[in-house]
């Protein structure tokens, strides 16, 4: 009897070794290779006056999430959409890296609750996250940034994280000037890490968080979220945190608020204001998309909106064509001066080039028939001059 319970406490010690190997080890690149995948696809056309035209470009990207995922970003990846190796080879000076605290499960555009279970909870523990994070919102965005700063720390010079109108000039002087360097300015999806805090703005901002996104697919303390149940505006907490937010040397991104939030936020405030990441409802009506007219008055605030590369704000085409349309729409709808770049990339979608690949993107934005002075707007200088305006 004996040697045989030692039998079968062996079997359940290797089930638990291999459960523990599955969870731990191959499971989470296994859940991001699934979730950000890019699309089989041969080389896209690149003209050689668009690759010449690529070259002298300032390109920002308002919005990405590779700091919710376990890679070495210094490290040209074999999964994902976004790295310092493939910023550079797409000739990318400004990344937007977002920290993702809270995904419901069940996750969709029309209806989330707050108290559905969390699936970055299992995240944060399957890539063995520091044990602070597990329960702590505020600890998870403050992480990630310290991950950044991590990768700042080894990129042998290519990575610059950007807190100021200094670090950002220094980073565009830098490029100007032949250095291989992306400036990576840090963001928060949905100011739920504040925990209903005023004071934990702090510590958010002091980790070097300098885009504050409202909401992500569920209400919260501030108020209504686009995805959420109450369709509703700000709360008075929201409008607490909107107006030191104002104060700071900040940006406040307006992607996955309820359009009543928005509105809000457009009247009680005299800032440039961004949608991070999405389409245009004309080109594509979907929820997601917020009405023209509302993209409109966020235009009208000095601000931009950043046009996304995945199929449900694009209604299905993603190649760098399809995303050249949607731009054309966008400058025709709410004007050359605020529209920009807002791929989403590594945020739980498929798409049809990766960040490396942005030089199709300018090729098919020359066959589209737009500018070269409207490129160069939509490529980065309008993202450039909402920066300029809002950090000190």
């Amino acid at each position: 009897m004996s040697r045989f319970l030692k039998w079968v406490g062996g079997l359940i010690m290797l089930a638990l070794i291999a459960g523990a190997l599955i969870f731990f080890v191959f499971l989470p690149p296994y859940v991001e290779n699934a979730r950000n995948s890019v699309i089989d696809h041969d080389p896209y056309p690149v003209s050689d006056g668009a690759a010449e035209l690529h070259e002298t470009l300032i390109i920002g990207d308002l919005h990405a999430d590779p700091l919710l995922w376990s890679r070495d970003l210094t490290e040209r990846g074999t999964r994902g959409q976004v790295d310092i190796p493939r910023l550079l080879e797409g000739n990318v000076a400004l990344q937007v890296f977002t920290a993702v605290t809270k995904s419901p499960a069940g996750q969709n555009y029309e209806a989330n609750s707050a108290e559905a279970f969390d699936n970055i909870t299992l995240l944060a523990v399957g890539q063995l996250w520091p044990l602070r994070t597990w329960d702590s919102l505020k600890e998870r965005a403050i992480y990630q940034a310290e991950k950044l700063h991590r990768f700042e720390a080894a990129s042998n010079g290519h990575l610059k994280v950007i807190k100021t109108r200094a670090d950002l000039d220094s980073v565009l002087n830098a490029r100007s000037n032949g250095e291989q360097i992306v400036g990576g300015i840090l963001g928060i999806e949905g100011s739920h890490p504040l925990e209903g805090d005023l004071a934990n703005l702090d510590a958010i901002f002091d980790a070097g968080h300098r885009v504050f996104g409202l909401h992500h697919f569920f209400d919260n303390e501030l108020g209504g979220s686009l995805h959420g149940q109450a369709n509703t505006g700000l709360s008075d907490f929201g409008r607490q945190v909107v107006q030191e937010l104002a104060q700071r040397p900040v940006v406040i991104d307006l992607a996955h608020s309820s359009p009543q939030v928005a509105r809000d936020v457009i009247g009680m405030t005299d800032v440039p204001l961004i949608v991070s990441h999405g389409g245009l409802h004309g080109y594509c009506p979907v929820k997601r998309n917020y009405p023209d007219e509302l993209m409109q008055e966020i235009a009208a605030t000095g601000g931009v909106i950043g046009m996304g590369y995945w199929a449900d704000v694009t209604c299905g085409d993603t190649a760098p064509s399809g995303i050249a349309k949607m731009i054309k729409a966008a400058i025709e709808t709410i004007g050359e001066d605020h529209v920009s770049l807002g791929s989403d990339y590594d945020g739980s979608v498929e798409t049809a080039f990766d960040t490396s690949e942005l030089a199709a993107l300018t090729s098919a934005l020359l066959d589209e028939g737009v500018t070269e002075v409207q490129i160069r707007k939509v490529m980065g200088e309008n993202m450039v001059r909402v920066f300029r305006d809002r950090l000190n």
